[in-house]
């Protein structure tokens, strides 16, 4: 009774505005979060007032002037259960008083607030799934914590009208489980964007592989660093941050490879580009340690993609799909690091093979744009706005 009241109430006291109040939702920063990013711009140039609620965490780079406003909130957790219950408390409490006429939740957790409050004020929600959120490794061997994450997709996610995803794997998944149409949109580079950003200084006399992004358990970069000490004239460039950070260095230190592991730390956007460009491989070695990461199409691939790298990835199905179909790299399961850099040293050294690749990248690139996804979203929020 005291939901069908507060529906009457927002309801009635909702005014009339020519331009659509949009709300994305996330539980981070923002500051790096490119795909968020890319559907502000999308819905802004579309007529479209765009809000983003984030959140500041430690270390946090001040937000780049853009034509969407942010919100980004403060907590004392900065994960685990007592974060995500507070985030959405925060997340309710933002949306049940502003105004908005789309909430988009990005991720399961923030979906739980943006749901209920669009229950409560009868405004759509779209759902935009990044990842396989119930299968992330941070719930490997949770079993506990991963039940209440499923049971509130399982109980939401059929209720929803509107959702898109980034692969085609995730989409069946979600299609098989909850009967729900979930459309595709990937997380493609913008090719429109010229980005012009600083670099680092590097050594031009060597080889230089590339791994950007989080910095996690599972992400095959410990085996990367042990290959180092079978090759000669490489350096390892590990551009990004995250829980395993000191572990890698620590790594490196102990093998005595701190001068051929480079970290640069956290890159923004544009000067991650101008760095990637200058490396001669591109890597993405996640290991099976659950579903998500098997499935997975991760930003960088299509970063390096646009940067004209060759890339060495996880012969998982997604990613096999693009490297594969374009030809434009290698897939591989191996893990031991002299094997690896075997791999390695004929992806770097061989001309032949690199030439082949490069022809192929450009095509890759040229197909491979955000461009093209906007055409689903253009379908997606047709309906809404």
């Amino acid at each position: 009774m005291l939901l069908y009241d507060l529906k009457i109430i927002f309801t009635a006291t909702e005014s009339s505005h020519n331009l659509k109040r949009i709300i994305l939702a996330v539980t981070n920063d923002i500051v790096t979060d490119q795909r968020v990013q890319k559907v502000a711009g999308f819905l802004i140039r579309n007529n479209c007032e765009v809000h983003i609620t984030g959140r500041v965490l430690p270390g946090s780079p001040a937000l780049i002037k853009a034509d969407y406003s942010v919100k980004r909130f403060r907590f004392l957790f900065h994960k685990g259960p007592l974060f995500y219950a507070a985030y959405n408390i925060r997340l309710f409490i933002y949306l049940l008083f502003h105004r908005f006429d789309v909430i988009v939740a990005n991720d399961l957790d923030t979906l739980a607030a943006s749901w209920l409050v669009s229950v409560l004020r009868s405004k759509p929600l779209v759902y935009d799934s990044h990842e396989y959120f119930t299968e992330v490794p941070e719930l490997t061997g949770r079993p506990f914590v991963r039940s209440v994450w499923k049971g509130l997709e399982r109980y939401i996610l059929p209720r929803i009208h509107y959702s898109y995803t980034v692969c085609d794997s995730l989409a069946s998944i979600y299609s098989r489980a909850y009967g729900i149409e979930m459309k595709v949109v990937r997380n493609l580079p913008d090719c429109s964007v010229k980005r012009h950003g600083k670099s680092i200084e590097l050594n031009p006399e060597k080889k230089i592989i590339i791994y950007q992004g989080v910095l996690n358990t599972g992400r095959g970069l410990e085996n990367v660093i042990l290959s180092m000490k079978y090759l000669e004239n490489v350096v390892f460039l590990i551009a990004g941050d995250g829980d395993i950070t000191l572990h890698l260095k620590a790594l490196a230190y102990e093998k005595k490879l701190s001068d051929r592991v480079i970290f640069t730390g956290r890159l923004n956007p544009s000067d991650l580009h101008v760095v990637t460009a200058k490396a001669d491989l591109g890597i993405s070695l996640e290991e099976h340690i659950g579903q998500n990461y098997y499935y997975a199409l991760p930003n960088k691939l299509f970063d390096y993609i646009h940067a004209g790298i060759p890339v060495l990835v996880s012969d998982f199905p997604e990613m096999r799909k693009i490297v594969k179909g374009y030809d434009i790299g290698v897939t591989t399961l191996q893990k031991d690091p002299k094997q690896l850099a075997g791999i390695i040293s004929e992806m770097l050294f061989n001309e032949k093979l690199r030439e082949r690749w490069k022809q192929n990248l450009k095509k890759a690139s040229e197909e491979l744009c955000w461009e093209n996804e906007e055409k689903i979203l253009r379908d997606i929020y047709s309906e809404i706005i």
